[in-house]
């Protein structure tokens, strides 16, 4: 793929948590039967009216804020005509030449550690479409129009990301910050958080961009980076021989791992955008903006930054740790039992704590293990109570038993021997048995102190203290 260079933009399609839908009173609540929230204004009948949900208005503007984005103090609602047959009304009420949100940008952090910038053209509120449904109905399509209504908004990004991985780190932080701002769930398996993907190829220190193909509906991480990389060693072999690349949708086929064409791709004046006549504009005024800006939360940037300076963690930990805001309040909680230990606690959430999640597919919200428990265990390594690795068994017991560690120490008799006195004596007796291999070290063999490291912890069945039993072997192999 040398001498080409890949262009990226997403347009991703975010629920928004409201309790209804975008222009009806239907609940959005996932999961209900089919058709069962969907009234008369969601299945368009003829004279019925739609009246725009307030809080989702609240909801885009929250956003843009975040973005630092420029939100529209007038904004127009349009219609955007085309034909499915889960959309009933046979047009989608979208926004077009004025959204409520643009001008905005978002910083990623590229794989070297570097930041990227990439803006974010705009951010619009529209209804989403119904669902059809090829499973259960042998030989006919079903159509699920609970969905139908449900209010999106579209955050369309500039053509900045130059590879998979910008894509893919970019999806993440939008996702990471709708959460945040709680507007949106951001459950992938359930539709809520989805994207589509622009991609295009263009020989290196080319201007012009190269015709793209739009990759529809990719609703994971892993789905988005391997459909893009498909797609640009497909149009890099059709350029190279001789081709052309054609402008059009494509669907991401993940049991295949390919792309494959779905249509040609509409341009705007396809969907014959209009105004819509039933909504008038939608007026907002300053003190409206502020009264919102007033509720936004400390933003994932803000605590990151605030994680490395009051905690001393490197930008890499502090990414981390605020990738989500129950993982980064856990953390918080874990500190404040255990407040001059922050690197430590750092280690164990992102270590031992995340990959227990993981093995039993939980998230840091599940409760398995509450974050005054782990503060108990940090404590307990904190006072020399129990050493590092005397700790892992430990956690390992907390986690399968829900016990404390207080009580897993002391119920296995784990506590960490720190008695000088009690440390040389198992020392001696390891001498003892072993002439041969101390003559070789004081001989100059000098690998030979993990030998015996071993041989005392192992006598102790790993208690003794791991720094106190560093110097006094030393001291005791000196002679």
């Amino acid at each position: 793929m040398s001498g080409w260079e890949t262009v990226i933009g997403l347009e991703i399609h975010a629920q928004l948590a409201t309790q209804s839908k975008i222009f009806s009173g239907s609940a959005t609540r996932y999961g209900a039967p089919a058709n069962s929230q969907a009234n008369l204004v969601d299945l368009g009948y003829p004279g019925v009216l739609p009246v725009l949900n307030a809080e989702a208005v609240r909801m885009a503007v929250k956003l843009g804020l975040a973005l630092n984005a420029r939100i529209a103090p007038h904004s127009v609602f349009a219609r955007k005509n085309y034909f499915y047959p889960d959309l009933p009304k046979g047009y989608q009420i979208s926004q077009y030449e004025l959204p409520i949100v643009a001008d905005g940008a978002i910083d990623i952090v590229l794989e070297d550690g570097s930041a990227k910038r990439i803006g974010v053209t705009r951010a619009h509120l529209e209804e989403d479409a119904g669902k059809s449904l090829h499973e259960g109905v042998p030989g006919v399509t079903g159509i699920d129009l609970n969905r139908a209504g449900t209010p999106l908004v579209e955050i369309v990004s500039e053509p900045h990301m130059r590879s998979a991985k910008e894509a893919v780190a970019y999806m993440k932080k939008v996702h990471t910050l709708v959460r945040y701002l709680e507007i949106c769930d951001g459950n992938m398996q359930e539709g809520s958080f989805r994207c589509d993907a622009n991609v295009s190829v263009r020989k290196v220190g080319a201007e012009k961009f190269g015709t793209r193909a739009e990759i529809k509906n990719l609703n994971s991480f892993r789905f988005v980076e391997r459909a893009i990389i498909y797609e640009v060693a497909r149009q890099i072999e059709i350029l190279e021989s001789g081709g052309k690349v054609v402008q059009e949708t494509r669907l991401y086929d993940p049991d295949k791992g390919e792309t494959r064409s779905l249509r040609s791709k509409e341009e705007a004046n396809d969907y014959r955008y209009f105004p819509d006549p039933d909504l008038l504009p939608l007026e907002l005024d300053a003190a409206f903006i502020e009264a919102v800006r007033a509720t936004l939360p400390e933003l994932p940037d803000q605590k990151a930054a605030r994680f490395a300076s009051q905690y001393g963690l490197s930008a890499y930990d502090a990414g981390v740790l605020t990738a989500s805001r129950e993982l980064a309040a856990y953390y918080e909680d874990v500190v404040h039992e255990v407040p001059r230990e922050p690197k430590l606690a750092a280690n164990w959430v992102m270590g031992e704590l995340a990959a227990a999640l993981n093995k039993d597919n939980l998230d840091i919200a599940s409760g398995k293990l509450p974050a005054a428990r782990l503060a108990g265990l940090l404590s307990r390594i904190s006072d020399q109570t129990i050493s590092g690795k005397i700790a892992k068994e430990v956690f390992e017991a907390m986690w399968a038993e829900g016990a404390s560690a207080d009580a897993v120490i002391e119920g296995k008799g784990l506590r960490q021997i720190t008695d000088t006195s009690a440390i040389e004596r198992v020392i001696d007796e390891v001498l003892a048995k072993n002439p041969g291999q101390l003559g070789e070290y004081r001989s100059g063999k000098d690998k030979l102190f993990g030998f015996f490291v071993g041989q005392v912890m192992k006598a102790t069945g790993g208690k003794a203290n791991p720094a106190q039993l560093n110097e006094l072997l030393k001291s005791k192999l000196r002679g």
